[in-house]
């Protein structure tokens, strides 16, 4: 097996962990820094009941968590403009909004193709999600989002 499908399943878990780790900061009031200590102490490639957690890239799961922090009231406007009217960001589900904050913080920063960060979060809105329609929703909110941020084209 080569090290480059290592590398994508790093960088997944880091994806999911950002979204774990703001949506531990949004219900628990935590810091940015006390959650990400924690995630990459005590979750990156912990073992649970026999199942071993994914080892995350630790500098990607930083990144994501540092710029939705510090791009937050960007990235919700974002956010906001992509929803329905009547469905401000605050009105939403808040494993959602974690969702959205980590995606936009990655949408509003050059490196990753839109179109990869779009599938990366609409995957864990499936993982969080199995039977909803949440992964559709994501989809086409990030899509949106994907638009305005790059509005010369994805």
């Amino acid at each position: 097996m080569t090290a480059k499908p290592d590398k994508r399943r790093m960088r997944s878990a880091a994806r999911l962990y950002a979204v774990q780790a703001l949506f531990q900061m949004e219900v628990s009031g935590q810091t940015a820094e006390a959650v990400s200590s924690e995630f990459e102490t005590h979750r990156f490639g912990a073992v649970y009941d026999e199942d071993e957690m994914e080892e995350g890239n630790v500098e990607l799961f930083r990144k994501l968590v540092g710029d939705a922090v510090n791009w937050q009231a960007r990235i919700d406007q974002m956010t906001d403009r992509a929803l329905v009217a009547k469905w401000p960001i605050a009105r939403i589900d808040p494993t959602l909004r974690a969702l959205f904050r980590a995606a936009g913080a990655e949408l509003i920063q050059p490196g990753t193709p839109p179109k990869v960060v779009i599938t990366e979060y609409v995957d864990i809105a499936k993982a969080f999600f199995p039977d909803g329609k949440e992964a559709k929703f994501v989809n086409a909110v990030l899509d949106h989002m994907a638009h305005e941020a790059h509005p010369d084209g994805l």
